[in-house]
């Protein structure tokens, strides 16, 4: 397990102990649980002449999931690890569809309305809902941790995909100037544009080779957009062959590789628009920050055999910790879910207005995305439930375990654990 956050009397930072000495400190009433989620105690006493070690927080940033990890440079001991899971994607859908509903309204209300000119420029770093809600994410949990934490230093990995040099491999001089990532960037780019497996076949967890898709020896390029992987047989077999000619016999999966080929990782392009924006946030927060690079970062983890996870990735960042030190650590699983809507009008799925909603979100103490501890002692559903709860204001709330959804528990039964903070947490 991670290690649980201390703080004293006075909410100063404390080095982080192990789970049985917190349950010790708790069990002999000289602490008290400050916060659940990352679990934190509070001791009753002041410590301001403990001494206390630095310790350097690892951010491997990602378009679904950031991975996390708080490292002590001294000895490269992995302290605590997180995965944070993002919803950008589910902003660009919601946005999305609040947009027809709204051109569909406009449309049947008025057969005409004069355009709008220059009302809506955008200010200088401007970033999209999807994206800047990433960055967003990133900046709370770096608060939250330096709340928690002797965190002294910060790493970021500022680039993953080179996607100019890898578009033309050619490229140089004044055309060129965000660095030499050309060979090891590459590969890695296709092992998450091609899901990790050959184009050809679909084979996985086996050696993969780049593989040109309209071959060098016919007037191929070595653009990004002609690179594929393959499995060592389909690469012999396929030879000097245009893929045309290869899969002449299944032209369903030809037509999905030449579209695969074209079309832009959506991932990639979200990082690497928003590194520099969570560069500068990371900045302002007043610690030095160390940025490294995807290369370096899977150097780092191959060097000492690491599986590739999220937080692995993050403890592997920079050049600050080349050697780690990682007993029974169990990551955090953060995943955002933000505060809700504030639509006041619920529409079916063609856009007609089909119910309303009340904007009283609070119900017996209690409202939607609350952390709960139900334990009921009587009817059909006797037992202890944990979870997120769904408020209504009748009193019979909905609970979402490991288990699955638990409805109709009374609010008598339920007693809070986290109050909801716009995530939702695992192991």
């Amino acid at each position: 397990m991670s290690k649980v956050f201390v703080i004293d009397q006075n909410k100063r930072t404390l080095d982080p102990i192990h789970s049985a000495q917190a349950r010790q400190l708790l069990r002999n009433k000289k602490a008290a649980v400050f916060r659940r989620f990352p679990f934190t105690i509070i001791l009753f006493e002041s410590r301001p002449d403990s001494i206390v070690s630095p310790l350097r927080l690892k951010i491997d940033p990602g378009a679904k999931t950031t991975g996390i990890a708080l490292v002590n440079d001294a000895t490269g001991e992995v302290v605590v690890a997180a995965e944070l899971k993002h919803r950008g994607f589910a902003i660009r859908d919601a946005l999305t569809s609040r947009r027809q509903l709204r051109r569909g309204r406009r449309a049947r209300i008025t057969r005409y309305r004069q355009p709008r000119f220059l009302n809506r420029t955008r200010p200088e770093g401007w970033l999209a809902p999807s994206l800047q809600s990433r960055v967003d994410n990133i900046k709370t949990w770096v608060q939250k941790l330096c709340r928690f934490a002797p965190i002294t230093a910060i790493s970021q990995e500022l680039v993953r995909f080179d996607m100019q040099l890898m578009r033309n491999p050619d490229i140089q001089g004044n055309e060129y100037q965000q660095g030499t990532l050309q060979g090891f960037e590459t590969r890695e780019y296709l092992l998450e544009k091609w899901n990790r497996e050959c184009a050809y076949c679909g084979i996985k967890d086996v050696p993969l080779q780049i593989e040109h898709i309209h071959p060098r020896a016919k007037g191929g390029s070595n653009s990004i957009t002609n690179l594929t992987l393959s499995c060592e047989k389909c690469n012999i077999k396929k030879g000097t062959k245009d893929i045309k000619d290869f899969l002449k016999k299944d032209s369903s999966r030809q037509e999905l590789i030449l579209k695969q080929a074209k079309r832009p990782l959506a991932d990639a392009s979200a990082v690497n628009t928003t590194r520099f924006a969570l560069l500068e946030v990371l900045k302002a927060n007043g610690l030095p920050v160390e940025t490294g690079s995807g290369g370096l970062t899977k150097f780092n983890r191959s060097q000492q055999m690491l599986q590739k996870t999220h937080w692995l990735d993050a403890a592997c960042v920079g050049k600050s910790t080349p050697f780690l030190i990682i007993k029974g650590i169990k990551p955090l699983l953060i995943t955002a879910n933000g505060h809700g809507s504030r639509q006041m009008c619920g529409t079916d799925k063609f856009g007609f207005p089909s119910r309303h909603r009340t904007n009283k979100q609070i119900h017996f103490s209690f409202q939607t995305g609350d952390i709960i501890k139900a334990v009921v002692t009587s009817g059909k559903k006797v037992g202890e439930y944990v979870g997120r709860v769904l408020c209504r204001a009748t009193g019979s709330f909905d609970i979402a375990t490991k288990a699955g959804r638990i409805s109709g528990i009374s609010h008598k039964y339920c007693s809070p654990i986290h109050k909801k903070d716009g995530y939702s947490y695992g192991f």
